[in-house]
């Protein structure tokens, strides 16, 4: 049967002993780098007419994905407010994205997220949602509210309850209906006061 192999050099019941790698000697013409030590980090700033630190070359942009504020849309177009810019940039809607969702996002004074890409336009791929909304407006060719125990719609002092079970409970100070064509109320019993 054969042993495992754990890494280690030593023999099956020998002690451990800890081992200290060697250190090699530097080569006699081979420079090291400069250490720098906590100390070095925790000086004092240079006098103000020390020379100044060299500045860094400036790195490229790639893929980044920022938030930016949207000043105007036109179709698939838009003008956009991205912090650190010099003033408004022209950017694109993504093919997936609704520009109506955006023009939303204008009209609430909400994010928008950006995706900039060095050489390209910026391509605005998603409104962003910070704050609860005061009214909420849904417009869909089909909205389905389900809920699997109950459903309640509230407000104020009325309300309406649709339990699991098939019973509809409608609630308030007062109730009307009305239809303009045949209204008509079924059921095995009906009760009137």
């Amino acid at each position: 049967m054969a042993t495992p192999f754990d890494g280690s050099s030593r023999e099956a019941g020998a002690p451990l002993a800890l081992e200290e790698p060697e250190v090699e000697a530097p080569a006699a013409g081979a420079s090291e780098p400069p250490r720098v030590t906590l100390d070095d980090v925790l000086a004092e700033p240079a006098a103000p007419g020390a020379a100044p630190l060299p500045a860094r070359p400036a790195q490229p942009l790639g893929v980044a994905v920022r938030t930016a504020r949207v000043a105007s849309i036109a179709g698939r177009r838009a003008t956009i407010l991205v912090r650190g810019a010099a003033g408004p940039v022209a950017a694109e809607i993504a093919p997936e994205v609704d520009p109506g969702v955006i023009a939303d996002a204008h009209a609430r004074g909400d994010a928008v997220l950006v995706e900039l890409c060095e050489g390209e336009p910026p391509l605005v791929v998603a409104a962003l949602t910070t704050q609860r909304p005061k009214a909420l407006h849904l417009k869909a060719a089909t909205i389905t509210l389900e809920g699997e125990q109950e459903l309640l719609l509230r407000s104020g002092r009325g309300a309406v309850r649709i339990r699991e079970d098939g019973d509809i409970e409608v609630v308030g100070s007062r109730i009307s209906a009305a239809s303009r064509g045949l209204f008509r109320i079924v059921g095995r019993l009906l009760r009137l006061n």
